[in-house]
């Protein structure tokens, strides 16, 4: 019977940090679907695992991998937010963040210098802040 699965699943996608995330957010949502009693949400327990099982067999690897990607990418960001915050408001003790006004880009001034001209890294463009 193994080796007959293992077959089945030769050239599919099979399991990855998506689908793993997927499968434990439709556990939870069944533990919280035994307590709250909606049919909505037994419906979309089911089309999330449904969607799930739906990537696992997929021949379509890039896709498959651009979709694991996006959402690595977006679970990267979200942890390393709480951290990030916190590297900021240790830098605003001795430095002013100001943003560029024509690109947007963050730039860091040393506190306590007065009125002084700030040059954009990015694209140049000057201007004055307190600092």
């Amino acid at each position: 019977m193994r080796d007959k699965f293992q077959r089945f699943m030769q050239g599919r996608y099979g399991a990855d940090e998506l689908c793993r995330f997927l499968t434990a957010l439709g556990l939870i949502l069944i533990v919280v679907n035994l307590f709250v009693r909606s049919g909505i949400l037994s419906y979309v327990v089911l089309a999330i695992l449904i969607y799930c099982y739906y990537r696992m067999f997929s021949r379509n690897y890039s896709r498959r991998y651009a979709e694991n990607q996006k959402f690595l990418s977006w679970r990267s960001r979200l942890r390393s937010g709480p951290s990030r915050w916190k590297a900021d408001l240790e830098q605003r003790k001795v430095y002013h963040i100001y943003r560029c006004p024509s690109c947007r880009q963050k730039i860091r001034v040393p506190r306590g210098k007065g009125n002084i001209i700030v040059t954009c890294p990015k694209c140049r463009t000057e201007f004055r802040k307190k600092s």
